[in-house]
């Protein structure tokens, strides 16, 4: 028989989590930039002023316990009060807190100075993706989660990155300060990246702003750190870190892409390449909620298999997906997708599972209601 269940249970849980404590640290990372590497030092300027303080406090409390314990014969000191006392536990916080103020201040100043950028990016949270908009460079693009679906439900191992890397990074220049404009579209989020000691929440409706500089070339990961719903877990942040010969390939590679994405629009397209367009487009931003198989998560995610929407005119089901549905979790795809990926998309609803209409949204007939709507 068990007589002490609560030492079992203790062994149980330490040989359960044991590797995994191998992994955790005790302290901040110093991170890679000049900010970072800032609030790092003024991170351990504090501890120590801290550990310092508790040294004396508690070596004080215990050499007192010690030397002046009752079994000694020591007798309590008889006194009202000490102005000498009270001015020094007054003076000396006040002081010490000045001199924690100094360097803190110094920090914060810098972390919110934001001029003198060499890159702005408009960064916009939606559920659950980011959106990345080089201003002034014509190109912008979504990021998504890039983890199996197999991985999140059990049915092969975790990958290195589990839940920590995405289809598009977002590619920034070294030695550059970059801008970041943060807002969001739907709910409130937050971007966070520890490397760069930059957190800032994306709210609707405003603007925050930070700026990072970053140091060396290299892939660095974050989170949004905002519940912003049930797949907030599934939100993570990739920025890569390129020279700058480097980047500047990679833009001109992505603004060549842009150029031939909207040439994309006025081709002619067949059904057959519409639906392996928009199984593609699926799988990345409508799977999370309706489906591998379009079965949905009623009732807030209704199954798209035999959807009366879907079934139904061509017209009512694009413009649900362009302009989303008011009061439910449907949301309005048409800043979101391209007119092609919009176009693809309805178009794979629409023939995929067994719902069989034999018909196809154009990225033209897209681009008429995207016109119709800027009216």
């Amino acid at each position: 028989m068990m007589r002490h269940p609560h030492v079992w249970m203790g062994l149980l849980l330490w040989s359960i989590f044991g590797q995994a404590h191998a992994a955790w640290t005790t302290n901040m990372a110093p991170g890679a930039t000049e900010v970072s590497h800032e609030v790092f030092d003024l991170h351990m300027t504090i501890f120590w002023i801290c550990v310092v303080i508790g040294i004396i406090v508690f070596g004080a409390m215990f050499w007192s316990m010690i030397v002046h314990r009752r079994s000694t014969g020591q007798v309590a000191a008889k006194f009202h009060e000490s102005t000498t006392v009270e001015i020094l536990w007054t003076v000396v916080p006040l002081l010490i807190l000045v001199v924690m103020a100094i360097p803190a201040t110094k920090t914060l100043i810098q972390m919110y100075d934001n001029t003198e950028s060499g890159l702005d990016i408009q960064i916009t949270g939606y559920q659950w993706k980011w959106q990345y908009k080089y201003l002034g460079q014509d190109v912008e693009f979504f990021s998504n989660l890039a983890t199996p679906a197999d991985q999140i439900h059990n049915k092969e191992a975790k990958g290195e990155h589990y839940l920590l890397e995405v289809d598009q990074p977002l590619v920034v220049p070294v030695g550059v300060k970059i801008r970041f404009l943060v807002t969001a579209a739907d709910v409130i989020h937050s971007w966070w990246v520890p490397a760069f000691a930059v957190k800032r929440d994306a709210i609707p409706g405003f603007v925050n702003e930070a700026w990072t500089r970053i140091e060396k070339p290299g892939i660095y990961r974050g989170q949004c750190t905002e519940l912003c719903g049930k797949d907030h877990g599934f939100m993570p942040i990739v920025v890569e870190a390129k020279t700058q010969a480097d980047y500047d390939t990679w833009l001109a590679e992505r603004k060549a892409e842009s150029a031939k994405l909207k040439e994309l629009t006025s081709k002619e397209w067949t059904l057959e390449e519409l639906v392996a367009q928009g199984d593609k487009v699926y799988h990345t931003a409508c799977v999370a909620c309706h489906q591998a198989e379009g079965q949905g998560l009623p009732p807030m995610f209704p199954a798209l298999k035999g959807s009366k929407t879907v079934l139904g005119p061509k017209e009512e089901h694009l413009a649900t997906v362009f302009n989303g549905r008011a009061g439910t979790a449907m949301a309005a795809f048409g800043k979101q997708l391209s007119e092609v990926d919009i176009a693809a998309v309805v178009t794979y609803e629409r023939n995929a599972w067994g719902n069989n209409k034999g018909d196809m949204v154009t990225p033209k007939d897209v681009l008429a209601l995207k016109q119709a709507a800027a009216k």
